[in-house]
């Protein structure tokens, strides 16, 4: 058979199965559905166009199961061909928007400013308005003001006999019957409104009255109520006599009553009722006439406070018998009353009353208002007032006046030294030494300090580290770390540096090596002999921290006096296998 005989053949169409048949028929009916449904047609790549199809592909894939593995590879090339087309149709349409707004910026602007400029116009019309319509409701409300003043002048107390009475007719007004009942009406109306203003209101001179009688009647209920004490106290301590007599009467009276009345105080059944017994020997009345006077003085104190006397109030409690006035209570008082313009601070008037008679008592004022005392001082900026209280008055001090002071010198820097010298007394009172120390440093009495840390031998190798953080002073550091009157310093120069560094104070560190390198080799070698605190590693640890920080020679001389030494040794630190022996340097 030639090739034109084989060609010939080859254009017969194969021969479709029914199945087959059946198969495309039905994507061909699903494509023309599914189209008529979303509106679809074939001129444009829609996307419901493209997803009918793509489900008919699918459908396809799954049927022809011998080509599925190819197909697929097909599908998912168009699939990504097409995302990458709708990918860019995407980003091509924000590149147009985005052209469009730049394109349309400059315009926009100029309609903008076009419009600022508008509105501004506009606004200062709106102004211009206002302020003439103001004007003008000024000038009505005054043309008002003064009509109603003439009107009040000339016609308040002159009605016009002419005007009908309101509320009648014309025939009404000239008819008697009807103008005396009228009256009545009116009579009726004045009595009730009459009636209403003496429930609604009473006079001014009866309210002071009222406030008298209500004075008196609370008098009078306080001595009813101490009176009914005194009773009940004295119903209860003839009841306790009284069981305690039938006890001694059935007893065989071995001891006296008295006696026998004392050891009823220890004994259970009467635990609640031991201040009744305890006062069944003392009915003395001179108790009860000083109970009364300390309740004058009270009331009189109050008296004082609510007449705005504040000066004689404070004078008054400052010399109240037992200091009874002499509390937190009186202070709170003066705390209310605030400040008067033009007057003295009453809390103010009352401390000074009150730690100038100090010295009058036998006990000292306690820490809580000497306290407060200062605190009040301060407030009022009188400096001077808390330097004569705190060294010439017999106060009771506490840690908390101490730092209220040194706070104070903080914020105010002219008085910084007078508030450290104050709180320095404080602390001394108070047995906090370290306190003191650290006030004697930051007064710059270095030497001072020196002496008062021989003096007290109490403070630790730590207490001075934390001073030096607290008080980073150059000189202080160099003094503490050298020896003093023969004496070995009292902190290693290594350990503070290395500490300085540890605790982020870098500058004060940096200082003192500046001033160790500038005695060279020998001061290094002589700083190093004689401390005995600084172990090789913190030496060697320091010598990095000097190349660090730009101190080569420093360095060189530390690791140089280092090497001397009989008996130290450069260790590498690749060599894990050597053990290190603390503080060995000769």
């Amino acid at each position: 058979m030639s090739v034109q005989e084989i060609n010939k053949y080859a254009v017969i169409p194969p021969i479709i199965s029914k199945s087959d048949k059946e198969f495309l028929e039905s994507m061909h009916k699903y494509i023309i559905t599914e189209t008529e449904k979303v509106g679809c047609n074939e001129e444009g790549p829609a996307d419901e166009y493209y997803i009918i199809y793509r489900n008919v592909f699918d459908k396809v894939i799954e049927y022809v199961a011998a080509y599925k593995s190819i197909l697929t590879s097909i599908k998912k090339e168009y699939d990504a061909f097409i995302e990458t087309i709708k990918k860019g149709q995407r980003t091509a349409f924000n590149l147009h928007g985005k052209l469009k707004v730049l394109a349309a910026e400059p315009t926009a602007l100029v309609y903008h400013r076009k419009r600022t400029i508008q509105l501004e116009t506009k606004m200062r019309i709106i102004e211009n308005n206002s302020s003439k319509i103001q004007l003008q409701i000024d000038k009505m409300k005054q043309l008002r003001a003064e009509h109603d003043m003439k009107e009040i002048k000339y016609c308040t107390f002159f009605k016009d006999p002419s005007k009908p009475i309101p509320g009648m007719t014309l025939q009404e007004s000239v008819n008697l019957d009807a103008l005396t009942k009228y009256l009545k009406h009116l009579e009726d109306k004045y009595a009730e409104v009459k009636q209403l203003m003496l429930k609604k209101y009473i006079p001014a001179q009866r309210k002071v009255d009222l406030d008298e009688e209500m004075v008196v009647t609370v008098k009078q209920r306080d001595l009813a109520e101490n009176l009914n004490k005194d009773l009940q106290f004295r119903h209860k301590r003839l009841q306790i006599i009284s069981y305690a007599f039938t006890s001694w009467v059935k007893s065989d009276k071995s001891s006296s009553f008295q006696d026998f009345v004392k050891q009823i105080l220890k004994t259970k059944d009467l635990h609640d009722d031991q201040g009744i017994v305890e006062g069944l020997f003392e009915d003395d009345p001179g108790k009860a006439k000083e109970a009364e006077v300390l309740l004058c003085y009270i009331e009189r104190f109050n008296e004082l406070i609510a007449l705005g006397e504040y000066e004689k109030a404070a004078g008054f409690a400052a010399n109240s018998p037992r200091r009874i006035l002499q509390n937190i209570g009186t202070v709170n008082k003066f705390k209310a009353v605030g400040k008067i313009k033009g007057k003295p601070f009453p809390l103010l008037l009352f401390f000074e009353a009150v730690f100038g008679t100090s010295h009058a008592f036998r006990q000292p004022i306690d820490a809580e208002l000497t306290l407060e005392g200062i605190k009040c001082g301060l407030s009022e900026k009188r400096l001077d007032l808390v330097i004569h209280w705190v060294t010439q008055e017999r106060l009771t001090f506490s840690k908390e006046a101490g730092d209220v002071l040194c706070d104070y010198g903080e914020h105010n820097t002219y008085y910084k030294p007078k508030c450290l010298a104050l709180a320095q007394i404080i602390y001394s009172e108070c047995g906090l030494y370290k306190k003191v120390l650290l006030c004697l440093c930051k007064q710059g009495q270095i030497q001072g300090a020196l002496d008062y840390i021989q003096q007290f031998k109490d403070f630790t190798s730590n207490d001075l580290m934390e001073l030096i953080k607290l008080c980073p002073h150059t000189e202080l550091i160099q003094c503490l770390t050298k020896e003093w009157n023969g004496k070995p310093p009292s902190l290693s120069f290594g350990l503070v540096v290395l500490h300085l560094f540890s605790a982020d104070m870098e500058k004060v560190g940096i200082k003192l090596l500046q001033e160790i390198n500038k005695g060279g080799k020998d001061a290094i070698e002589h700083l190093m002999i004689n401390d005995p605190f600084c172990s090789l590693e913190s030496w060697q640890e320091m010598a990095n921290i000097c190349l660090q920080n730009g101190f080569d020679k420093l360095s060189n001389d530390i690791m140089s006096v280092l090497r001397s030494q009989a008996g130290v040794i450069e260790i590498s630190e690749e060599d894990d296998t050597v053990n290190l022996m603390q503080h060995v340097f000769w």
